[in-house]
């Protein structure tokens, strides 16, 4: 699996722990591709496009997902990315 996951949050972020909790759950009932985190404050770009909207979840660059995990909707993408 080529693919790969990220997820743009923020230190101190609920709704950050929250999706990554999800994932993780996720990840337990499906093979889900390698996951990077990265701190939109670190990156003034990043916090200029999702700084208002972490976490956001991205599929090889791609956004999935804002605040809340869709996972309806990542195991589209991901069947589809596989397909």
């Amino acid at each position: 699996m080529s693919s790969r996951l990220t997820v743009v949050h923020r230190r101190d972020c609920e709704l950050c722990d929250e999706m990554l909790t999800e994932l993780q759950a996720l990840g337990r009932t499906m093979p889900l591709p390698p996951l990077e985190l990265i701190d939109v404050d670190t990156d003034p770009q990043l916090a200029r496009r999702h700084g208002l909207h972490v976490p956001v979840l991205l599929l090889d660059g791609a956004i999935v997902c804002r605040q809340r995990l869709d996972a309806a909707e990542l195991r589209r993408l991901l069947r589809h990315s596989m397909g």
